[in-house]
């Protein structure tokens, strides 16, 4: 069986019941796909630097079979200073991004570039802003110059965050008045975590891409004009197996 890795941030991590209704795209992928086995191993907080640091990108390639996809998706915490996850665009970003690239196919697999999603920032004017900035730019020139395939959700988001404008992405992203759900009593206001809704539709634009560039059969995919209640759909892991394959997912370093 063909087997989809996922090496990412929080916007793609499988989120466990206690983060309920936080949702990353890589957990609703699933419900494009029939054939082929994801394998989320996006982490919260992980950057190029960090994931490949701690062993995460190790335990893949340790795993990863020729044929098989590794799907890379990073940016929303590499642009945070300090720390030790901290990359330059043009600098660490893209050694790390090509090193991934290498390794993937060093193992025989076929490696994805994936722009991360926009954040939800708009002005008082109503006007969105782009703080991602020249990470999805330097993503893109990875892409060419290695020729990966690259998966744009970074500018199909924006689109998408634009047309909905600053009260209608709240329906996309984690706003929750509080009382509104048990893991949120105060409520919640995050510009960078998606909900169900949010999560499937970037999922779909990703499983659609793979579908028309060819990177996965066409027997592989299902649903993708289908229309579902989103709420419904989306399956969380139970915290004591998230806790697990979190800890059991890494692997030794190759210097």
């Amino acid at each position: 069986m063909t087997t989809v890795y996922l090496a990412g941030d929080s916007s793609v991590t499988s989120r466990q019941r206690s983060m309920a209704p936080m949702v990353g795209w890589g957990q609703t992928l699933p419900l494009f796909l029939q054939g082929a086995e994801v394998v989320n191993c996006a982490r919260a907080g992980s950057s190029t630097r960090s994931f490949l640091e701690r062993g995460r990108l190790a335990w893949i390639l340790e795993n990863i079979a020729p044929g098989d996809l590794l799907l890379i998706s990073f940016g929303l915490i590499d642009m945070k200073p300090g720390d030790g996850r901290f990359t330059e665009p043009f600098v660490d970003y893209q050694r790390f991004l090509r090193r991934y690239v290498h390794e993937a196919r060093d193992h025989g697999a076929h490696p994805v570039l994936v722009t991360s999603h926009e954040r939800r920032v708009f002005d008082k004017f109503g006007n969105m802003r782009r703080p991602l900035g020249l990470y999805p730019a330097a993503m893109r020139e990875v892409a060419a110059d290695l020729s990966v395939p690259l998966i744009d959700l970074n500018e199909w988001s924006v689109a998408w965050w634009r047309q909905a404008g600053p009260e209608g992405t709240k329906e996309i992203f984690l706003y929750l008045d509080p009382g509104e759900h048990p893991n949120y009593p105060k409520g919640i206001a995050d510009n960078t975590h998606l909900r169900a809704h949010g999560a499937v539709e970037c999922s779909r634009f990703v499983a659609e891409e793979l579908r028309s560039r060819g990177l996965l059969p066409p027997a592989f995919f299902r649903d993708l004009d289908r229309r579902f209640d989103p709420e419904r759909a989306v399956e969380f892991l139970d915290d004591a197996e998230f806790d697990r394959l979190t800890k059991e997912r890494v692997a030794e370093v190759r210097r």
